[in-house]
């Protein structure tokens, strides 16, 4: 679960060969900020050809500042603003913890557009063209020689200056890759979207970690 969100953080012609890496993030960061709320389906897949791992999956995430609400893998996570609500319909288990700001590498959804601002450096990578569709690729690789992460690879809409995918390698050989099916914003939600109701599951045992 973690790997999913860490990657849920965590893009030539549209923007010209003369705007650098930072600029061109900071567009794309600019652009999604100015959204009230942002609907994200997605595509994620983890591969380790080493571990003979190769597995593939949905999910979907709503964001809105810093709340939002993940769901994969038959786990949802509500995050309020300030406690983490982590709800496994199969282990009957909801577990609560607070924001962990403290650990850097982590980059939870509300976070993944701002996640390269600190800890890393970056630079312009390769263009390719997607069923009709300018992706200019920007590379970031870690500052802290002991992340776990040897590079990630942000792929941005040229048109559009949304994210089209991020692709994490690390350093014992896993890839993981988050692709967007579909990128909707300012969509009419929930007032009560980011509240966890504990009437809802008053059978699940409740794991309180702080």
């Amino acid at each position: 679960m973690k790997q999913i969100v860490v990657v849920l953080a965590v893009l030539i012609s549209a923007f010209g060969f003369s705007q650098d890496a930072q600029s061109l993030l900071d567009d794309v960061y600019n652009n999604t900020k100015s959204y009230e709320n942002i609907s994200i389906d997605f595509k994620y897949v983890l591969q380790n050809t080493s571990e003979n791992i190769n597995q593939e999956t949905r999910g979907d995430v709503v964001i809105e500042g810093d709340k939002y609400v993940l769901n994969i893998l038959g786990v949802t996570q509500i995050f309020d603003g300030k406690t983490l609500y982590t709800i496994s319909p199969e282990d009957e288990e909801v577990t609560i913890s607070s924001d962990n700001t403290e650990e850097e590498s982590t980059i939870t959804p509300s976070k993944m557009l701002s996640f390269y601002k600190d800890g890393y450096t970056y630079e312009l990578d390769i263009v390719q063209n997607v069923k009709g569709r300018k992706i200019q690729y920007v590379k970031l690789n870690p500052i802290d020689t002991n992340s776990e992460i040897k590079e990630v690879l942000l792929g941005i809409d040229a048109n559009t200056k949304h994210i089209y995918n991020l692709i994490e390698i690390g350093k014992n050989g896993t890839k993981t890759t988050l692709t967007v099916n579909s990128f909707k914003t300012n969509e009419p939600i929930s007032k009560t979207l980011f509240t966890f109701d504990k009437s809802k599951y008053g059978d699940y045992y409740i794991n309180r970690l702080d």
